[in-house]
């Protein structure tokens, strides 16, 4: 469903300023790769984040509370 927005209203933009939409086109697999590495650090620090909630509820799990 987000791509077909996303072609919708690229389509707007191509009828209204195609060179702004072509320099899209262009530039978006690039602004997408740049991102790779944000999104792996935002892997990282999820993960970090649930072992630090695991260790800080483990002695409630081991006294039984669920």
């Amino acid at each position: 469903m987000r791509f077909l927005i996303f072609v919708v209203l690229w389509c707007l933009l191509a009828a209204v300023a195609w060179p702004i939409a072509l320099l899209l086109l262009v530039l978006l697999p690039l602004l997408w790769l740049i991102s790779i590495p944000f999104q792996i650090l935002g892997i990282a620090v999820g993960a970090v984040l649930a072992l630090l909630k695991a260790l800080l509820f483990l002695p409630a799990r081991l006294l039984g509370y669920r």
